[in-house]
């Protein structure tokens, strides 16, 4: 049973340098959740070479952040941690964007983003709000180190710049940093050339570890653990599903407790994540804790036991049982 992630080290260090690169001095690591597939440990190392501070997503990834970096803290909390915790280093970057974000740091001073409300129509003040927001800050004795802005993923960079530029219009004029998020290398310095005054930075996540689109130095694959033949309307899973047609059950080691689901496609017969030499392998049933039940119809390529199948996932989303270093 593995699910393992294959990295070519050399093309992924040369990529993940030259995106920095690219973004300079503004840029801010982004290492959340699953470590987008490699685990926050290992990219919190490659973060403290490429800049001081690394965002995280949750006030509960805060604790294994390096002492050598300042964690910042994507998601607005209302129930923060307990100040003073076992963590060396930098106190937490927190981010507020309502007026209850605030009031849940009362009592607890400390540096602090103001979210602003993009299209993504998530976490954020509206333009109206953000005057009687910052005074609610300053008044709980927290100290504003930035504004942040965190757009979608959908459209282009002129839409998302155009979003910014609305809100850079609509900003006081003290000098406080803004953070953006999504934009090309030639999209954020044009929009910093264009904003002198307006100090300007960046968060890079998928783009910094995985490349847009995902880089081929990056293969996420699992073994075949059993074999077995079948015969159409016998039955087979964990939810005892007809079998449609003779051939055979093939069982990938690895399921849910991965975080390995089907796709989302409206076709069925493309769900399937899981491809043998770059044919799918459809599935009797949605993967299930540590297999998942793929069935070849008779005459198709069928794997032996111990082979290698190509998955199909995002990154982001699953829990790998073991990373693979190739040079």
């Amino acid at each position: 049973m593995t699910l393992r992630l294959t990295v070519r080290r050399l093309e992924w260090t040369a990529h993940v340098r030259a995106t920095a690169a690219a973004y300079g001095s503004a840029l801010l690591p982004v290492v959340k959740g699953n470590g987008y597939g490699f685990g926050r440990t290992v990219l919190h190392e490659v973060a403290a070479g490429l800049a001081t501070q690394v965002c995280v997503g949750t006030v509960h990834e805060v604790h294994d952040v390096p002492a050598g970096l300042q964690p910042v803290v994507l998601t607005p909390t209302l129930h923060p941690p307990a100040a003073g915790g076992a963590r060396q280093g930098p106190a937490a970057v927190l981010t507020v964007g309502h007026a209850a974000h605030v009031a849940a740091l009362r009592g607890r001073p400390g540096p602090v983003v103001l979210k602003l409300g993009s299209s993504m129509r998530r976490y954020g003040v509206e333009p109206n709000d953000l005057p009687a927001l910052q005074t609610a800050a300053t008044d709980a004795g927290l100290e504003v180190v930035a504004y942040a802005l965190h757009l979608p993923l959908a459209g282009t960079d002129a839409h998302r710049r155009a979003e910014i530029e609305s809100w850079l219009a609509r900003l006081p004029a003290d000098g406080v940093p803004l953070w953006v998020s999504h934009l090309s290398p030639e999209s954020f310095h044009a929009l910093a050339a264009a904003h002198p005054h307006r100090p300007l930075r960046i968060r890079v996540g998928t783009a910094l570890w995985h490349g847009a689109p995902r880089g081929d130095f990056l293969h996420l694959s699992a073994d075949v653990q059993a074999l077995r033949p079948v015969r159409g309307g016998e039955a087979a899973g964990y939810r005892l599903t007809p079998i449609p047609h003779d051939g055979t059950l093939v069982m990938v080691g690895c399921g849910s407790s991965h975080g390995v689901a089907p796709l989302a496609h409206d076709d069925p017969a493309r769900r399937s994540p899981f491809h043998f030499r770059r044919h799918r392998l459809h599935l009797l049933e949605p993967p299930h804790m540590h297999t998942s039940m793929c069935i070849v119809p008779e005459g198709g390529p069928v794997p032996d036991l111990g082979d290698i199948v190509d998955v199909q996932q995002p990154l982001i989303n699953v829990r790998t049982d073991d990373t693979v270093w190739l040079p």
